[in-house]
């Protein structure tokens, strides 16, 4: 995998391009990439929160807001921030929408009860900074619920992962979407540091009981936390 990949202020500029350029059809590719089954993952990312009905959850780098969406359905009041203004603008009934970036979320101290995050975690220029962000803007006892890409660990798994990840998807988003879009982000799972890494940066930002868990197999992956009081 390419290591020649942009960094600071050349990855933000260069994120926020990308996702407004593929903004207008990324749903409908979105769901091609995954067979469909992120809609089943974020249902369970949320009910895994388990926070009371009401609670108001923030949903970062919401895109056109698939969690927003289900966060609503699930009974929460749910805000939906991105750094991509095109994402936004692209989604359906995002009544609460804020373009912004996560290193320097625009909200008061411990507002949101709970938090979200999917498939973004390798986009953040400076993910230390905003899961520390995460940290200041959760209210102590809070929630948050993250979905990151992963890799299968067995050898079949592994290899039709990696067949599908890296050759189909880059195909399917050049015929659909934007090509030089879909080839990057299979590459930018190299911007990933490892479940170990990203638990201890979450326990610097101040959540407690992180949990770690494979989805389907390793081809997702969850983090579950709790603010500390």
């Amino acid at each position: 995998m390419s290591t020649n990949l942009p960094t600071g202020v050349e990855k933000t500029k260069l994120v926020r391009s990308m996702f407004d350029t593929i903004a207008p059809r990324y749903q409908m590719v979105n769901r091609i990439m995954t067979l469909g089954m992120d809609h089943r993952w974020r249902r369970r990312a949320i009910r895994d929160l388990r926070l009371p009905a009401g609670s108001v959850v923030l949903d970062v780098a919401a895109g056109t807001g698939d969690f927003t969406r289900e966060l609503a359905r699930q009974g929460f009041t749910a805000v939906a921030a991105d750094l991509s203004y095109g994402m936004l603008h692209a989604g359906e009934n995002l009544p609460h929408k804020v373009q912004c970036d996560a290193t320097t979320l625009p909200f008061a101290s411990a507002i949101f009860q709970g938090l979200t995050c999917g498939y973004a975690l390798r986009n953040f220029t400076d993910l230390a900074a905003v899961l520390n962000e995460m940290g200041r803007i959760v209210a102590p006892g809070g929630r948050i619920s993250l979905l990151e890409v992963a890799e299968p660990r067995s050898g079949i798994w592994r290899a039709g992962f990696r067949i599908w990840f890296r050759h189909v998807v880059p195909f399917v988003g050049s015929l659909l979407s934007d090509r030089a879009a879909y080839r990057y982000l299979p590459l930018s799972t190299a911007y990933l540091p490892s479940a170990g890494e990203l638990t201890r940066l979450l326990g610097e930002a101040g959540f407690v009981a992180v949990n770690h868990r494979l989805v389907m197999g390793g081809l997702s992956q969850q983090f579950l936390a709790t603010r500390s009081r």
